[in-house]
């Protein structure tokens, strides 16, 4: 179940960078790709650095300096939680299941309020697609997790 877990996590982050390269391509089709080191193989061995993930929605929602700061703070803190959760060993695999979520969660909720509300849109399009994408190739979300729809602008 340990496994699973880890395997979950591994899913949602190699899902957020697809569901962000699909923006990416929407947004900039004649832009061409990044050189920079992180392509599709890093995200197969592990979550994401909190510092890349936070230099790819800086492009991608084009933040500024002082957002890209805060955001990579916040994926930093998460990244950490995580790391803690998977130490325990106290807790049930379902717990920390759950436990892993619900940081998740925050830690998306935490990020969106950093965004403008041109960002908002696009973050919550990216989030749209994640989930999407989860759903056709998990078979759906996972047991118990609610999705909250995208709050109206």
């Amino acid at each position: 179940m340990f496994k699973r877990c880890l395997l979950l996590l591994l899913a949602a982050s190699v899902i957020s960078f697809a569901a962000t390269m699909a923006v990416a391509q929407d947004n900039s089709s004649n832009t061409p790709p990044s050189s920079a080191p992180m392509g599709n193989d890093h995200y197969h061995h592990g979550p994401m650095d909190p510092a890349q993930h936070a230099e790819m929605l800086a492009k991608h929602l084009k933040l500024t300096s002082d957002q890209q700061a805060k955001v990579q703070e916040i994926f930093q803190t998460e990244h950490s939680q995580m790391e803690n959760l998977r130490e325990d060993t106290t807790l049930s695999k379902q717990d920390m299941h759950s436990k892993m979520m619900d940081m998740h969660k925050n830690t998306m909720a935490q990020v969106r309020a950093v965004l403008d509300p041109g960002q908002q849109k696009k973050f919550d399009e990216m989030q749209t697609r994640h989930e999407q994408w989860g759903e056709h190739h998990h078979g759906g979300p996972p047991a118990g997790d609610q999705q909250t729809p995208p709050q109206p602008q």
